[in-house]
């Protein structure tokens, strides 16, 4: 069989790659090694499919720490604003939500997914799932076809990977695309897992003295050896039985990665501000003043309100104070080192969970052999990359979807116009 365009990979970069070389009357085979396309589309945003992101594209771009610079050239080709017009034009109406997120007003995933296939189809693409790629093939320098499992022989003038990364391998996302490139002669940067939990051996998080407790716009710390901050995210945070977990920890959880391979340690410290609107001699007088106003009370009761009840009678714990003493009977340095707690509560973490328990894959192939505004391979002609097998990678929020559609938009474009020209 022979095609304009062979996308790899039935992903939300995948399938835009595939109506994108459709539009342009490319001859198309979308092919994925799974029973049904855009599984990982139909679990995203808690199954409601956070399509992209409102914010300016200078926002975003600081949203995506990894390389998300390169996408300049790409958000100037098609934006944000884009995506939300190209779906909306699928008849699929959008609202915004906070931070920008937007989401489709069904709030289903499977809308948007079912209106993808329905534009493939319209589009005449070629589907074909539960066919396993075994390798793209490559002659005289030019990409040439795809070999599936089975044996049969695709020949193609272009090809897209857009097979994801190494995290949520249940939607079909193993690594398979980086032998590939490498074939080609990619390099493909070191992976790691981001926006995951983060684990910890300290006592109280093995004897779960805090597991399901969840602190609300809380700030989390990532501290270097030397105690400086590397990054700090305030957001929500949970205490789970082998770590911390949340909005705050999946966004921190790539520089406890980088930190602890950059200084070469196997565990760093992290920090909770339990109450990041105030600075610690606020929260000082504050208590201070709450306990001399009521000196009868049991402090835990003058104190009930400030935090989380069990997180209170933790850090009263930590600092040796009985939570039924009065005020009285507390010291003031007792009280200082609890306020400085509120502040500042220091735990050491040692890594986190697997690559395949991550929502996001870190590294892939490097960009530097990318073209930004083509999407195209600086190594063999005719082959494209999309989606989260570059090394490219965002924060939760939209930001790695809308990576993957505007990268998606661009490989199939390029590749459509590509094979048009030969």
């Amino acid at each position: 069989m022979n095609y304009d365009v062979i996308v790899i990979g039935g992903g939300p970069s995948g399938l835009m790659a595939a109506i994108s070389a459709g539009e342009r009357e490319a001859r198309v085979l979308l092919v994925d090694k799974g029973n049904k396309l855009g599984r990982k589309l139909a679990i995203s945003g808690g199954g409601r499919c956070n399509v992209t992101n409102r914010l300016p594209v200078d926002e975003i771009i600081k949203h995506i720490p990894g390389n998300g610079r390169f996408l300049f050239s790409a958000f100037a080709e098609f934006s944000n604003e884009d995506i939300i017009s190209f779906f909306e034009n699928l008849g699929i109406q959008l609202k915004e939500e906070d931070h920008g997120r937007m989401f489709p007003v069904t709030d289903k995933a499977q809308s948007v997914v079912d209106a993808l296939l329905t534009e493939l189809r319209r589009l005449r693409v070629e589907i074909r799932i539960n066919e396993p790629v075994e390798t793209v093939e490559y002659k005289d320098g030019k990409t040439a076809g795809v070999l599936l499992k089975n044996g049969e022989y695709l020949e193609a003038k272009s090809v897209v990977i857009a097979v994801g990364g190494k995290s949520v391998p249940h939607t079909g996302s193993t690594g398979d695309g980086y032998a590939w490139a490498e074939k080609a002669g990619h390099t493909i940067t070191e992976l790691f897992p981001t926006e995951v939990p983060i684990t910890s051996s300290e006592p109280f998080i093995k004897e779960k003295e805090l597991q399901g407790l969840a602190l609300r716009d809380a700030a989390l710390s990532v501290l270097n050896p030397k105690g400086k901050t590397v990054i700090t995210h305030q957001m929500d945070m949970l205490f789970t039985h082998f770590g911390i977990s949340g909005p705050a920890v999946l966004r921190c959880s790539q520089y406890v990665v980088k930190t602890m391979k950059k200084f070469n340690v196997k565990e760093v410290d992290v920090s909770i501000d339990a109450l990041p609107g105030q600075n610690e001699e606020k929260v000082f007088q504050s208590i201070h003043k709450q306990l001399k106003d009521d000196p009868k009370k049991a402090v835990k009761n003058v104190l009930k309100g400030l935090l989380p009840e069990r997180y209170l009678l933790f850090l009263l714990e930590r600092n040796e104070i009985d939570p039924q003493i009065t005020f009285a009977h507390l010291s003031t340095e007792k009280l200082r080192a609890f306020a400085k707690s509120c502040k500042q509560f220091q735990f050491k973490v040692n890594g986190t969970l697997s690559l395949e328990k991550a929502f996001v894959t870190g590294g892939g192939v490097s960009v530097k052999e990318i073209h930004p505004k083509e999407m195209a391979s600086k190594c063999m002609d005719g082959l494209y990359f999309c989606g989260e097998v570059l090394d490219i990678h965002g924060y939760t929020g939209g930001y790695n979807i809308t990576s993957a559609l505007i990268t998606g938009r661009l490989a199939g474009k390029n590749a459509a116009l590509h094979a048009k020209n030969m």
